[in-house]
Formats: structure tokens, C-alpha cells, sequence
């Protein structure tokens, strides 16, 4: 018979953060199990609950007891199995013993030439409550608890090892309550309502009613989704009332759907005098320390509304509203503490102080680490064209920040912060602007530094985290990264391609190193190649083939930023009627040059060139030579490529006509020769070999 399962594991509150996690995970065990017990449909989809207060899954349709089934082992060979005479042996009957089996269970089959004992049985299919306790446990094991507890049983001396205690299981098929148990609790078909607003207790007639009568007698929304949805509408209702939005809450809104079971959105308020403190350290207070969604204007900007979501429905909410109106103020008089405070000292006085926090026990403090982002950011600029004096004024005052206290407080201020700060000593937009932007990118997708100077500090910050630490030795391997060198590696190609910055990589690698003398030689071979590693990615994730790649990063390109229009050209390259052709021809060039020896003393000469066909590859290359090299030197590369179109039949005729290795040595090296210009001529920014299929 196959009805619905529903298990449920009521508990104290659980961590927030890790809450859809361990719902997830926990329907994931259960299915697998119970999969594995052949006691479930293929793919079969659980529905999953998860609250603060309980684990839940409901499985639509699962059997009372698994099908039986036909199983056939391999027992031994059939000479050790019987004797000369064709009796069985010991041997054989102490494994039909052992097995619970009979002879008449037995078959012979012949593998490879030898015979084999076969045992045929029919094995029982295993029962719903045999199946659901193997796979709870599993699953309960093998649940992502960032932090376990040890709690003792209520009426026993027990120790039970979880990551919170638990005070309930159900375990429900259909009407049936099935016996099995785990933490030290017996499965029962009692679920438990909110803790103020819902019934204490609702006897489950049946697995199916278990999200309706949560939700109706016990005022519990079951489902971390629909309890998501459900905030997540209010609180937009909500803001469009007062005619504010919310800014970026989504990650917070999943943190508070951690917290709630029957969700309420109340709307709150703070003096206004504390908008004169940057608005980035009201938000990160009210998110981060109280759970609350600020609300903005039309414009962006902070307004002293914020929106409450309680776990707590009532007539007349006021003393919730203010309760939590008290809560807050506190918090942004301290940030409004710390900010009058830290502006009291100008940044520039604070540089020396950061000769006292340790940037790496190998790579001296966080002073030092600025003085070589300083002569960085300088050189940065110069190649750039850039003021460099303004970039090394921002570089000095680039991590300054990090000994004020609102820093201190909530280092996701960072940068942000040190902005403000210059800004009111009375620094240059440029050099503030640079400040907070040089931590940019952030994460994926996050917005670049945008201005010349706040580019050059942004890529001297990146540059030397990463010399630094493949000097020492640092480097990532296999998925950990504890400095955070793929990011910052990805943070230069996006600055340099994004940006279009015309900058030399090996020239950027080269000044990076300049600031870590001790570093191995190796070291700066080891950071180029692990940044163009991490361009191959970037460029796959903007839709380039790997064979597109290949052909372009083979050729190591120095200035990054002519990634993008290479890869183009090569992608229309690809398009052209003749481009297998040259493709091919490319790689048997390339084939030839490397087996052949390298002409010594001789220079190529047309007059030197005997057959007709050689002759017209000759006058085909020059023309096209030229044209290409026009082209290359305006940044048409998709032109510089497709001239090439015009080289398909002279390069083919050459190769059906003529002999390069000819005995007149003479003669070979000239046409050896003729053949690097090609090749030469064919690859100036990709290698069209790397195009053949």
C-alpha cells in the first residue's frame, strides 16, 4: 500500500543561518534512504518544511513494505562446491547453512571456462519501519550542523549529540503511526503549534493535513519558501504604503524567514538626527545587529522609517513597535558615537598606527603593506598616463580606516568609511573616491572602480596581495583559498578588461614583484599563469568556446583588455568558408618548423624562389602581410584575421606542389623561411592551428 510519509523533528530554536540547510539536507537523507529501501518511486520530489522550531518532510507516496525480489550471488567454484563423486562438500553446506538456503536454491554456470555455483532466493522486501529507521539515522547523521550539543534526556541519564535538543518525532504514514525512534525519542503523531499563538498540541489524523492545520490551529507557516514569499510580499506591501523600498535585502530576508514561524510586518521608526551619520553604518547596524529592512526614498537615500518582522501577531501592536524603537536607539547612538569620534583624528595620522596591525607573519604589517601598494599605485599610473601623485596619496591612505572604531565595529565598513573620513579632512575627491573603491570588486557581479585614479590603487591593492603570497608560497590548491587569490585575481582581468585599460600584464606582474625582492623567480611565472587560468574562465563564462580561448591564450597576450575583440575576430575567422582550410595548413606549417632545423646564416629571398607556386604564395603573403599588419595596427583584428581568407588556395597549391625539404639545402632553408613569415604573418594575436579540427 503506498500512502503519504510525513516525519517531523520538533526542536529548540535552531541557528537561522543554517536553517534551510538542514531542511534541505534532511529531506535529501530521508529520500535517499528510503530509495535506497526501494520504498519510493523513482525521482520522487519530497515536499520540505523548515522552521525555527522543526525539520519536516513529506513524501507523497510511499510504500508500506518494499516489493520482493529475485537475487542471484555468485557462491564458489563448482570443484570446490562438490566432490569427485558430485556431492556436495563442506564447504558448501556450511554456506547453504549460513544463507538459510537448500540445494534446490542452486544453479551451475559456466564464466570463462570454469563453472560456477549460483544461489537464487527470493529476499523479502524490507518494511516501511525497518526502512524509515535506517534512514532517519543516516540522514540525522549526516546532517551540515555547523555546531552540535550535547543535552541530556528529560527522564534519562542519556546524552544525545544534536544541534539542538529535540523534544518531538513524528512519524506518519497515511493514518498509520509508524514505530521507530531517534535521539532518544519514540515516534508519535503529535505536531506542537507556535509558541504563544497556536494550539500546544494537534493530534495528525493523517501525513497530509500536516501543513494545513499547522497553519490554521497551530499559526505556524510550515515551509521555508511560502513562509518567505508570504514576508517578502508584506514587506513590499509595506514599503509601497509609505512609498519607500527596501534597497538589497534579499539576504536578510532569508535570515529572517530563519527566525519566524508566523510572520507580522510592523512598521517602525528612529529620530532623524541620526541621519546625519553615513547611512551605510545606520543600515549595516539595523541589519545586522536587530534583523530590521531599512527603507529608502525615491532617491536612494536612508529615510528614519524601517520595517519589523515579528513573530508575533497582536490587535494592537504599539508595544511591540516601540519595544523595538528602543531596541535601536542604542545601536545608532553608538555608531553615531563612533563616527564623531573617528573623525576627530584625521586619516593621515591614523598611517602610522597600521604599523601595529599584522598583515601576514612573512609579509610585515599592514604599514608595510601600504608603502609597496603606494610605489605600486604609482607605477600603475604612470603606465597608465594617470596622476600618479594622486594615486600614491590614496594608496597611502588606502587602509587607514582599519584602526578607527566604526571600523573596529562593523569591518564590512571598510574602504567605505576611510571615504567619508578623507572626504572631511578635506582630501581630493579622487584620492577619497579611491579609497573606498579600491576593495572593489567585492564579489562576483560587484560594480568596478570607475575613475583613473581610483583604478591604478584598486590593481596595486590586488597586485601586491598577490605577489605577496606566491612569493611566500600561498597559493590556492585544490577549493581552498584562504587569502582570497582567485578573487582578486578575477578582480584585475574584470578592472583590465572592463575598463579597458591598456596595460602590459607582464609589465603589471613585473612591478608587483618589484615591492617582494625575496620572492622566487618561479613565483611571477606561477602568477601569470594562474591569471590567465583565471581569464579562460572569465571568458567562459562570457560564452567563448575553449577552442576560442585556446587559440587566443595560447599566444599569452600582454595586454589583457584586446581579450574581448581577438576572441571576436577568431570567432569570425571560425565563419569563413575558408578557415578549416587555413586552420589546417597553419598546423602542418607549425609541424614542419618544429621538426625541421632552424636555417642558419641564410636570409629568405624571392629570387631564390623556383616554382610557380611558391612565387604566388610569396606575392599572395606580401599583399596580405601588409593589409593585416594595417589592420592590426588600427585594432581591426576581425579584418587583420579574414584577410587571411586570401592565402587558402596559393597556401594549398603550395603544399600539392612543392617540396620543403629539398636536397639543395640552399633552397630548403628559403622556403623553411618563407614558411616562418607565413606562420609568423597567420598568428600575429591568436594561433589559427589551434582552430583545426
Amino acid at each position: 500500500m503506498s500512502a503519504p510519509l510525513l516525519v517531523e523533528l520538533f526542536t529548540e530554536e535552531l541557528p537561522p543561518k543554517a536553517l534551510r540547510g538542514l531542511g534541505e539536507a534532511f529531506a535529501e537523507g530521508l529520500v535517499r534512504g528510503l530509495s535506497k529501501a526501494r520504498l519510493l518511486a523513482v525521482d520522487t520530489q519530497p515536499q520540505v518544511f523548515a522552521t525555527p522550531r522543526r525539520l519536516a518532510v513529506l513524501i507523497a507516496a510511499v510504500s508500506a513494505k518494499a516489493d520482493d525480489r529475485i537475487e542471484s550471488k555468485k557462491l564458489m567454484p563448482a570443484k570446490v562446491a562438490y566432490d569427485a563423486a558430485g556431492q556436495p562438500t563442506a564447504a558448501l553446506t556450511k554456506r547453504l547453512e549460513k544463507d538459510g538456503a537448500t540445494a534446490s536454491q542452486l544453479d551451475r554456470k559456466t564464466e570463462g571456462g570454469n563453472e560456477f555455483v549460483y544461489l537464487t532466493q527470493t529476499v523479502p522486501g524490507v518494511t516501511l519501519a525497518a526502512g524509515l529507521q535506517n534512514a532517519l539515522e543516516d540522514a540525522i547523521a549526516k546532517l551540515p550542523i555547523p555546531k552540535v550539543m550535547s543535552y541530556q534526556l528529560a527522564n534519562s541519564h542519556a546524552t544525545v549529540h544534536f544541534v539542538r535538543p529535540v523534544h518531538g518525532l513524528i512519524a506518519l504514514h497515511g493514518t498509520t503511526a509508524i514505530d521507530v525512534s531517534v535521539l532518544g525519542l519514540k515516534a508519535g503523531r503529535t505536531a506542537h503549534g507556535h509558541r504563544f499563538l497556536g494550539a500546544a498540541d494537534i493530534e495528525l489524523k493523517t501525513a497530509g493535513e500536516y501543513e494545513a492545520r499547522l497553519r490554521d490551529q497551530g499559526k505556524v507557516v510550515a515551509g521555508f519558501d511560502a513562509r518567505r514569499a508570504q514576508i517578502n510580499a508584506a514587506l513590499k506591501a509595506k514599503a509601497a504604503e509609505l512609498g519607500c523600498s527596501l534597497g538589497d535585502y534579499k539576504t536578510l530576508l532569508d535570515e529572517v524567514t530563519a527566525l519566524v514561524e508566523w510572520p507580522v510586518v510592523y512598521v517602525a521608526g528612529f529620530d532623524k538626527e541620526f541621519l546625519s551619520v553615513p547611512q551605510e553604518c545606520l543600515i549595516l547596524t539595523m541589519r545586522t545587529n536587530q534583523k530590521y529592512f531599512p527603507l529608502f526614498d525615491a532617491s536612494g537615500k536612508l529615510t528614519e522609517k524601517f520595517l519589523v518582522v515579528s513573530n508575533m501577531q497582536v490587535a494592537d501592536p504599539v508595544n511591540i513597535i516601540e519595544g523595538n524603537q528602543r531596541v535601536v536607539r542604542p545601536r545608532l547612538a553608538d555608531a553615531r558615537f563612533f563616527y564623531e569620534q573617528d573623525r576627530k583624528v584625521r586619516l593621515e595620522t591614523r598611517v602610522p598606527g597600521l604599523g601595529k596591525v599584522v598583515y601576514h607573519n612573512k609579509l610585515g604589517s599592514q604599514l608595510e603593506r601600504v608603502e609597496r601598494i603606494q610605489l605600486l599605485a604609482g607605477a600603475i599610473a604612470r603606465l597608465s598616463q594617470s596622476d600618479a601623485v594622486m594615486a600614491e596619496r590614496a594608496a597611502w591612505l588606502v587602509k587607514a580606516d582599519l584602526t578607527s572604531a566604526m571600523v573596529g565595529e562593523f569591518p564590512e565598513l571598510q574602504g567605505i568609511m576611510g571615504r567619508y573620513y578623507a572626504l572631511h579632512d578635506g582630501e581630493p575627491q579622487a584620492v577619497a573616491d579611491a579609497i573606498e573603491a579600491h576593495y572593489r570588486p567585492r564579489f562576483a557581479g560587484d560594480v568596478l572602480p570607475q575613475h583613473a585614479v581610483s583604478i591604478a590603487v584598486s590593481l596595486a591593492d590586488k597586485l601586491d596581495t598577490l605577489a605577496g603570497l606566491f612569493g611566500i608560497g600561498q597559493t590556492p590548491t585544490g577549493e581552498k583559498d584562504p587569502f582570497g587569490l582567485r578573487r582578486a585575481a578575477l578582480g584585475v582581468i574584470r578592472i583590465l578588461i572592463e575598463r579597458e585599460q591598456p596595460l602590459a600584464l607582464n609589465a603589471l606582474v613585473d612591478a608587483a614583484f618589484a615591492g617582494h625582492a625575496k620572492a622566487p623567480a618561479t613565483a611571477r611565472t606561477e602568477l601569470e599563469t594562474f591569471i590567465y587560468d583565471r581569464l579562460a574562465g572569465y571568458l567562459r563564462e562570457r560564452g567563448y568556446a575553449t577552442l576560442e580561448i585556446e587559440a587566443v591564450l595560447c599566444m599569452r597576450p600582454a595586454q589583457v583588455s584586446l581579450a574581448i575583440p581577438q576572441l571576436d575576430a577568431v570567432r569570425t575567422f571560425l565563419t569563413l568558408p575558408e578557415a578549416a582550410s587555413l586552420a589546417a595548413a597553419n598546423k602542418r606549417i607549425r609541424n614542419i618548423l618544429q621538426k625541421s632545423p632552424p636555417p642558419s646564416g641564410d636570409t629568405f629571398s624571392a629570387s631564390k624562389l623556383v616554382e610557380k607556386e611558391e612565387r604566388d604564395l610569396y606575392i599572395a603573403f606580401a599583399q596580405v602581410d601588409a593589409v593585416a599588419g594595417k589592420h592590426l595596427a588600427d585594432g581591426k583584428f576581425t579584418d587583420a584575421l579574414t584577410a587571411l581568407a586570401a592565402l587558402q588556395t596559393p597556401v594549398d597549391a603550395f603544399f600539392d606542389r612543392v617540396m620543403v625539404n629539398a636536397e639543395d639545402i640552399s633552397l630548403r632553408n628559403n622556403r623553411l623561411l618563407l614558411l616562418m613569415n607565413l606562420n609568423r604573418a597567420m598568428n600575429h594575436f591568436a594561433d589559427i592551428s589551434k582552430l583545426a579540427t
